[in-house]
């Protein structure tokens, strides 16, 4: 019977055919280290379920274009080429910065002219804004191609005047809009633009 027994690296005794004793060298037997566990298929295992609830999560709703259009607010007899507010025409532009509080505005448009930027001012610094001036004398086909190429999403306000405010909104909806009378500061129009690019006109009087 031949018994194997497990040897330390080192060297051994041994004999020759010689019959003269030699020593040999004699390895450790190779240790067995225990399996590592799989550890790239858990992690991208993980990541499968991690982006996988991601995706199933609710994403935000787009706010879509709108389009907020006014006449100034009433103008003082002051100074007949460039008139300021008056105390009521003061009191409208406070009251549409309160109207347009919670909205999402992310521009304010007025022209060069005292009662445009004073009706813009309170919502313009309720939200954080500069006020952009464009010019009066453009063409509201122009001026609408130029609001909707700047702007995709959020509110818009545009503070004109009494001949050019009806044709912006006409311009921005694509719509029939009736002239407005030199008399009237009430009228606020605004304009939403869905994602395939329909127009929607609304019109209100506010007190």
């Amino acid at each position: 019977m031949r018994k194997q027994t497990q040897c330390n690296a080192g060297w051994i005794p041994a004999a020759t055919d010689t019959g003269r004793p030699i020593k040999r060298y004699s390895p450790a037997t190779p240790l067995q280290l225990p399996a590592m566990p799989q550890f790239p298929r858990v992690v991208a295992g993980l990541l499968a379920v991690l982006l996988g609830a991601c995706a199933n999560l609710p994403t935000a709703p787009t706010v879509p274009l709108t389009f907020v259009i006014v006449r100034h607010a009433e103008k003082a007899q002051d100074d007949p080429r460039d008139p300021m507010l008056t105390d009521a025409g003061r009191s409208r532009a406070a009251a549409l910065a309160s109207a347009l509080a919670d909205a999402p505005i992310t521009a304010v448009y007025a022209t060069q002219f005292h009662r445009t930027r004073q009706t813009a001012a309170p919502t313009a610094r309720a939200h954080g804004l500069p006020i952009t001036v464009y010019d009066p004398g453009q063409s509201a086909s122009i001026l609408a191609a130029r609001l909707r190429q700047s702007h995709g999403a959020g509110h818009v306000l545009v503070v004109a005047h009494s001949n050019t405010a009806p044709a912006i909104a006409a311009a921005l909806c694509g719509c029939e809009v009736a002239p407005m009378d030199e008399s009237e500061y009430d009228r606020r129009m605004t304009v939403r633009l869905a994602g395939n690019g329909a127009a929607t006109l609304t019109t209100e009087s506010v007190p």
